[in-house]
């Protein structure tokens, strides 16, 4: 068969392919020039690549460009959509009128206002399986796409798959080296890094480039993600790692405490202080202090920490000489901070010195490739300490493990494995011994349902949102027997097990 591609954009096609092979070591940059370089190919307005998340039975824009590409970001897609048709069936397709197709998405439309008018969509395969979709939309000029514009696509998405898995195994094998290098040389004194998803990996790599300043980081997140171990990897692979890292929660302590607890204080400064004290801050000198709970600070000591920021100096309580430090502030906290300057509760000048460099960690629901992982990290951890040879879960109970809405994150799930490990009995932890409130799993769901996607908050979306969480709560109970959960629901095993895959309910 002869190519219909001209000389040119084949010479364009290999100094491509030369160099997404060989120039990129960030995933994000690799993939954001590959649908440059598609668009230049085929001259387009708008171009995305989208992955599977299996998680969540959807797929979802890992980079998309063009007029609305950012607010495209935050939109889950359909598996029922065109790409998710070119990823299921792993076949290419070239539209020339999308609202029209019987395929076509139109929660992005909506959202986003940007009207598709044709479109091409590339399965991106490695050894033939699909691994994602390259969509291009709306050829320049309002000219339709021709079969020659497909064929380069198809030629360059080739290309670009085994580029990107090459990249993202790569970049997977750093992180873990790093986390195994972490875990030897941290011993007992830090905590073990656990994760897998790409939003957690992305952050890692963030990190490891903040790492290298002085500056102040706020961490932000609920209850519960492991804000303290991500201070930790700060510390770590910062210049200051053999120094000390020094941790503070500052809710744990009175405020008559808390400033001695910093600052340290000399003999006779107070009843009990029969000598002289270092603080924490002189404790950390050339290192890192880590202040958890930071939105517990009092007013008093917020003004002596921004003294402390502003001029790496303090005077211990009791005393009028002033001592110099070199420390690097890591501070967190689960609160509205912002909501709290507001009020005046917190000191703006303080808040705008600590928020440097702001992280902000996901909760467990919204990077559930952490699960496993994490869950069985806890099941060896407690397997240990209980002296049970537990080797894993049952898939009913890693089920239950997706379908719950884990409130209290990562903290939540340590707990649920414990007592599944001092309850249950080996080989396998089942759903019974995890004991989970998925009651109040389906009250979470439906009262967090909004703060998941602030853009989707029809009733349509939050009734789906409770039917999941209360069907998986009826097949909990019935030990995932559909016949049996479909007698308490009333209705036949069939609609239940119709309802499963439409919901995805694992």
């Amino acid at each position: 068969m002869t190519s219909s591609i001209d000389e040119e954009k084949i010479k364009t096609l290999i100094e491509i392919n030369t160099l997404i092979n060989s120039a990129f070591t960030d995933v994000n940059a690799m993939l954001v020039y590959i649908l440059e370089s598609a668009m230049r190919l085929v001259a387009c307005e708008s171009s995305s690549i989208l992955l599977y998340n299996k998680a969540a039975d959807q797929l979802y824009f890992e980079v998309a460009l063009g007029p609305k590409g950012p607010e495209c970001k935050s939109i889950p897609v359909s598996k029922g959509s065109i790409a998710g048709y070119v990823y299921e069936h792993n076949k290419s397709l070239l539209i020339d009128d999308v609202a029209h197709d019987p395929r076509f998405f139109s929660t992005v439309q909506e959202k986003t206002g940007y009207v598709s008018r044709n479109m091409i969509a590339v399965p991106m395969r490695v050894q033939n399986v699909c691994i994602g979709v390259i969509e291009l939309l709306n050829k320049s000029d309002n000219l339709d796409f021709t079969s020659s514009d497909l064929e380069i696509i198809e030629l360059l998405s080739n290309q670009a798959s085994i580029a990107y898995q090459n990249a993202k195994q790569y970049r997977q094998a750093q992180n873990e080296i790093s986390v195994l290098q972490n875990t030897i040389t941290q011993g007992s004194e830090y905590h073990s890094f656990i994760a897998k998803s790409p939003v957690i990996m992305d952050l890692l790599s963030v990190i490891s480039q903040v790492a290298q300043t002085s500056s102040s980081v706020l961490i932000l997140g609920e209850s519960g993600v492991g804000k303290e171990i991500f201070a930790e990897q700060l510390h770590l692979k910062s210049p200051r790692s053999k120094k000390p890292f020094v941790r503070v929660n500052c809710a744990a302590l009175s405020p008559q405490l808390l400033e001695s607890e910093l600052f340290g204080h000399v003999k006779g400064a107070f009843t009990d202080a029969v000598t002289t004290r270092k603080g924490r801050f002189e404790m950390a000198d050339g290192g890192t202090v880590f202040l958890d709970e930071i939105g517990e600070l009092p007013l008093d000591l917020q003004a002596k920490l921004l003294r402390v920021i502003q001029t790496k100096s303090f005077e211990k309580v009791g005393s009028s000489e002033t001592q110099s430090v070199d420390v690097r502030i890591i501070s967190a906290t689960n609160r509205d901070i912002e909501k709290m300057v507001q009020e005046g509760s917190f000191r703006s000048d303080l808040y705008y010195r600590l928020n440097v460099l702001p992280l902000y960690i996901p909760p467990l629901r919204q990077r559930k490739e952490d699960l496993e992982p994490l869950a069985m990290f806890f099941c060896r951890k407690f397997s240990v300490e209980t002296k049970k040879n537990f080797t894993g879960f049952s898939a009913d109970a890693i089920d239950l493990l997706y379908s719950y809405y884990w409130p209290g994150n990562i903290r939540e799930l340590e707990n649920t494995i414990e007592r599944a490990c001092v309850l249950g009995k080996p080989p396998f932890i089942t759903p019974v011994d995890m004991r989970l409130n998925v009651k109040g799993s389906i009250e979470d769901t439906v009262a967090n349902s909004a703060a998941d996607d602030p853009s989707d908050r029809t009733l349509k979306t939050a009734i789906n949102k409770f039917k999941k969480a209360y069907i998986t709560k009826i097949l909990s109970e019935s030990s995932w027997n559909q016949t049996e959960a479909g007698k308490i629901l009333g209705i036949q095993r069939t609609y239940v097990s119709r309802l499963m895959n439409e919901l995805g309910i694992r």
